[in-house]
């Protein structure tokens, strides 16, 4: 579909989320041309920061830790092509697809093919409490966390702990836990080839980098990068579920699109930021759609403005996010330990 093509859209909005996936499967049509644009106008950027943020080394530190900041977020949107690329989304053809995902993956420290499968379980189960566990944040409910001993309450407090989900967290995810295809063991030959093949790809790049700057210098610029892109990466994860009115459901009850459409939050970021993230903040429509390539999901918006009032959080509401921690099956939302205590207190 064209992006001043809108002829075909139809005009009728539906009542249903089924309605709305078949609505939608007109932006699917990903287009090369833009696809190379986007992937250009990331990676070169990304690269000549890198070389600045080297380069100011020897004017101070700090002047290199600033220029990271802006790195980061380049690096961010590339992890979103790799993201597109993992859906099919990106280019026409999956092969293509799959290549510049893999080759993404070596920059981004995550192994193409084993993120892919883990985060198609997360599409498949996004929001079902009996099938929780696989590529998403784990979320216990009120009564299981008052079921479990002090210590596994313990540990689900210093899990959700905004230092860990948002610091350690990332840190560990991506330096550590993707060099091995954890959870797919028995997931066949390709989850440990491409975790392997990606790190002796990370190995030589860094072998190469601190080569031709140092050791320290590449510590100096690289790291700050990765911790911080990681944590801009956790953190659209998080809200993009983990909001107040989300949906979870019990397999008998669970409706993928409705969970779709109303478990998934619509970050309405500012211009700017929307662009880093790569649209990523409409996250409702890429559950209900997930090959709509990021660079049309605007369209969508434009077109059915009716979708920007569903899970619409601006990024000022989205940091009372961090509070809610537990799902609560009666009141169907999620809520704070705080709230927890004080119907205990109440009791």
């Amino acid at each position: 579909m064209d992006n001043n093509d809108h002829s075909a859209r139809p005009v009728a909005t539906p009542t249903e989320a089924r309605g709305w996936t078949q609505i939608l499967s007109c932006y699917r049509q990903p287009s090369d041309g833009r696809g190379i644009v986007e992937i250009a106008i990331t990676v070169v950027p990304l690269l000549l920061l890198w070389a600045l943020a080297w380069y100011a080394l020897k004017q101070g530190y700090w002047l290199s830790l600033l220029i990271t900041v802006p790195a980061a977020g380049f690096l961010v949107r590339l992890f979103m092509i790799q993201h597109d690329c993992g859906h099919g989304a990106f280019f026409r053809h999956r092969l293509v697809n799959d290549w510049v995902g893999r080759v993404i993956g070596v920059l981004t420290l995550t192994p193409y093919d084993f993120w892919r499968r883990t985060h198609a379980l997360h599409h498949a189960t996004s929001g079902n409490l009996d099938r929780r566990g696989f590529g998403d944040i784990d979320t216990l409910t009120v009564r299981e966390y008052r079921e479990r001993p002090l210590w596994g309450r313990l540990k689900y407090r210093l899990y959700r702990h905004p230092l860990v989900m948002f610091g350690i967290g990332p840190a560990y995810l991506f330096v550590f836990q993707h060099r091995l295809p954890v959870g797919l063991m028995r997931g066949g030959w390709q989850p440990w080839l491409s975790t392997m093949a990606t790190n002796v790809a990370i190995a030589a790049l860094v072998a190469t980098m601190i080569w031709l700057t140092s050791l320290g210098a590449f510590l100096l610029v690289h790291l700050p990068i990765m911790l911080l892109a990681g944590s801009i990466g956790f953190w659209l994860f998080y809200v993009q579920h983990q909001f107040e009115d989300t949906v979870w459901a019990h397999d008998r009850a669970w409706d993928l699109h409705k969970v779709a459409l109303h478990g998934s939050s619509y970050y309405d970021l500012p211009h700017v930021l929307r662009w880093f993230t790569a649209n990523i903040g409409a996250h409702h429509i890429h559950h209900l759609c997930s090959r709509i390539p990021c660079y049309r999901l605007p369209l969508v918006l434009r077109d059915y403005p009716e979708l920007s009032g569903i899970g619409r959080l601006t990024l000022v509401q989205s940091f009372r996010c961090v509070r809610l921690v537990l799902w609560d099956e009666g009141q169907r939302r999620l809520i704070s330990f705080r709230e927890v205590r004080q119907r205990h207190a109440l009791a």
